[in-house]
Parts: structure tokens; C-alpha cells; sequence
């Protein structure tokens, strides 16, 4: 960041770089679980073409991550946060321009190509702002990624209510969204003129190679994270819809994940200050695994309300938790190729959740299978990182 920078400007420069996790997880990711049952009604998809849909997301996410990590130290992190940006409101917007599976796939894919480089580029750079300052480090890493609450408290609060009863309407949706990320491209622009030109995710020419063996269960876990939690995401409101859930408790639900996303970061700056191992992702796997079989065994609305209350609470801390890993036991310079690495093994696991999921529920006619085996693995995930030891001493 550039060395005049205030501390009220700091803060300003965190809340404009959290507009990456809105856009590219609030809306061009989460949103479609909220859209997919009128997707499904309106064009008549099974369950695994609708999993396919986030999976392509997912595709792109992946390929968007491998491209980050070529090219953030070449380019540095504000080209590809721009970028990313501007590509992914692009992609939503087009999204609704089409009822074609395969073009549909392709605006999926897009959207994830440019969702991946603006998280990897906003999380190397929040990660900057306040060096020497571990608890306001911590702090604005948390309040990055928390940033995914105000896309999917927007989303919640009203996309249920426009698809109620038209679900014809999903395209206007897509429209919507993509024309509100448009707009954030304004303060993206901001974020562009106030980072120095030199700054980079992977400052030095030569950052050197990753210790990714000795990272290997926080890798493992995060993988096992990407697999179980984008299940829940992207079926959860149908499983509501099957349950006869009203479009009013829908809302509340989904709104109320955002909300605890935007809380989230007053939860978790502590543990992320004081943790340099595993603990951090141990307690976000296995506090989404548990909110995941919440509504399967507390019924009604109590169960789903509790299980959105954890979820929201907990699931946005997973990247939180690695991007801290990363700043608590690397060099500066690897912090951006940290980064893209996780972010890879991610989009690599959320290939797999959606459309495995969808297959579990075609093929057994019920969808609460895959909820079952999306909390399994999520459970499973937080065993493997309470192992995971810091890289250096100080945990």
C-alpha cells in the first residue's frame, strides 16, 4: 500500500476490495442455489444437469485460479482484481440473455475465470495493508472475506420474493445482478489508483517454491471444505423447496447466512491472530459440517435457522483461514502464490460437490443423501486440520 496511507483510508481500501467475495461468491457463486429451483422448474433439468451448472462455475474458478498463479507475480495483484472484476459482472449480466445449457454453461464458466484472479489478487492485497499489525491484519482479513455476506444478504432478501410463483423470471435475475456488479467496478477503479503500481501478490522476482508438503493436511482439508460446502449452497433451497419450506423462511435463511458472514469476522479475528496451524480450519470445517446436518435433524424452522446461523457464521472463515496461514507462516513474497495455490485445490473440490450431490439425489430420488454426505465430508475435513502444525514456531 502506498506509505501515506491512513488508517481511515486503510479501512476504506478493505471494505472496497471486500466488492471481490461479493461479486464472485455472493452473487456469480452462491446466488444460483437461491435461482437453481426455478432454473430446474422452468427448463426442466434433472438434478445433476442443475449440480453441472455450479460445477462449471466451479470449472472456471479453477482454471481463473491456475491463471492467478502464473500470473500475479508478473502482472501484479491490482491488473488481475480489475480484471477479474470487470469479467465477472460481465458474465452474470450475459447469463440472462440465454436459455441454451451449453451458453449457459459457458456464462458459468466466465464468471468463474474472472471470479478466481479478483479474490486471489483482494485477499494478496488486504493482506498487505496493515503489515506489522497482526490483530488489524487479521481483522481485515476476516472483514475480506465477510464481503461475501453483503452479496448474499442482497441476494436473499429479495430474489426468493421476484421468483415466487414466475419462475420464468430467473433471467431477470442474472440481469440484476450482473448490472449491480457493474457498478462496483466504480470503487474498483478506486482500489486500482490507490495501490502502488509495485505492489504484487508475489512481491519478489524470485519468491521461491512453496513448502506444500509441510502444508499438506491444511491442503487436504480445504480441498475436503470445497467438496461438502458447495453442496450445501447450491442445494440447500431445494431441499427447502421439497420440504414445503414458504418462500418467506427461504429468504430468512439466506439472509440470514449473509448476515452472519458480515458478522463473521468479529467471531473469528481472534482465532486467526492467535493460531498459526490448522485450528482455524478445524473449527470452520467442522462448524459447517455440523450447521449442513442441522435442518436434517432438528425440524422445521428452527433447525434451518440455527443451521444458517453456524453456516454463515462459519463457512467464509475457510479462506479466511488459509489466506492467515499463509500470512502467519510464509514470506510476503509467496503470500499471493499461497494464496492461488489454496484457491486452486479449492476450485478443484467445488468441481466435484455439485454435480456428485446431484447424482446422489437422481439417482436415490432424495436429496437429503447428498446433504448427508456433504456434512460427512465436511466433518471429516476439520479432523485432518486440527493436525495441521504451524510452519514456524508460534502457534
Amino acid at each position: 500500500m502506498k506509505p501515506e496511507e491512513t488508517p481511515v483510508r486503510q479501512w476504506l481500501l478493505v471494505g472496497a476490495l471486500a466488492l471481490a467475495p461479493a461479486v464472485s461468491n455472493g452473487f456469480a457463486r452462491f446466488a444460483y442455489g437461491l435461482i437453481l429451483p426455478a432454473m430446474r422448474d422452468d427448463l426442466g433439468w434433472n438434478y445433476t444437469q442443475a449440480g453441472w451448472i455450479n460445477t462449471a462455475n466451479a470449472l472456471g474458478y479453477l482454471i481463473g485460479a491456475l491463471v492467478g498463479l502464473t500470473l500475479i507475480a508478473r502482472l501484479g495483484s491490482r491488473v488481475l482484481f480489475a480484471a477479474g472484476m470487470a469479467l465477472t459482472a460481465v458474465a452474470l449480466l450475459f447469463s440472462g440473455f440465454t436459455e441454451n445449457f451449453w451458453f449457459l454453461t459457458l456464462w458459468r464458466v466466465l464468471a468463474g475465470v474472472g471470479g478466481a484472479p479478483a479474490f486471489i489478487a483482494g485477499g494478496a492485497m488486504v493482506s498487505a495493508v496493515f503489515r506489522g499489525q497482526p490483530v488489524r491484519s487479521a481483522a481485515a482479513i476476516a472483514l475480506y472475506f465477510g464481503g461475501g455476506g453483503i452479496g448474499m444478504f442482497l441476494s436473499g432478501s429479495t430474489l426468493p420474493f421476484v421468483l415466487q410463483g414466475n419462475p420464468a423470471a430467473w433471467p431477470e435475475v442474472w440481469i440484476g445482478m450482473g448490472l449491480v456488479s457493474l457498478v462496483t467496478l466504480i470503487p474498483t477503479a478506486w482500489v486500482v489508483r490507490s495501490v502502488a503500481p509495485g505492489t504484487r501478490g508475489s512481491a519478489a522476482p524470485k519468491p521461491g517454491r512453496l513448502p506444500w508438503p509441510a502444508m499438506s493436511l491444511e491442503l487436504i482439508a480445504y480441498f475436503l471444505f470445497a467438496v461438502g460446502y458447495i453442496v450445501y449452497l447450491t442445494f440447500i433451497v431445494a431441499w427447502m423447496r421439497e420440504e414445503q419450506a414458504s418462500v418467506g423462511l427461504v429468504a430468512a435463511m439466506w439472509s440470514l447466512i449473509g448476515i452472519m458472514v458480515m458478522a463473521s469476522p468479529l467471531l473469528w479475528r481472534g482465532v486467526l491472530a492467535r493460531h498459526s496451524g490448522g485450528v482455524p480450519m478445524a473449527l470452520a470445517c467442522t462448524a459447517t459440517g455440523v450447521a449442513t446436518l442441522l435442518p436434517l435433524v432438528v425440524p422445521g424452522a428452527i433447525g434451518v435457522l440455527a443451521s444458517a446461523f453456524v453456516f454463515g457464521g462459519s463457512f467464509f472463515m475457510g479462506p479466511g483461514s488459509v489466506t492467515a496461514f499463509g500470512r502467519n507462516n510464509l514470506p510476503e513474497a509467496q503470500w499471493g502464490a499461497s494464496i492461488a495455490l489454496f484457491t486452486t485445490i479449492f476450485a478443484v473440490g467445488q468441481l466435484i460437490g455439485p454435480v456428485a450431490a446431484g447424482y446422489i439425489a437422481d439417482a436415490s430420488s432424495d436429496l437429503t443423501l447428498g446433504l448427508i454426505a456433504a456434512g460427512a465430508t465436511l466433518l471429516l475435513a476439520g479432523l485432518l486440520a486440527a493436525f495441521q502444525k504451524p510452519l514456524a514456531a508460534g502457534d
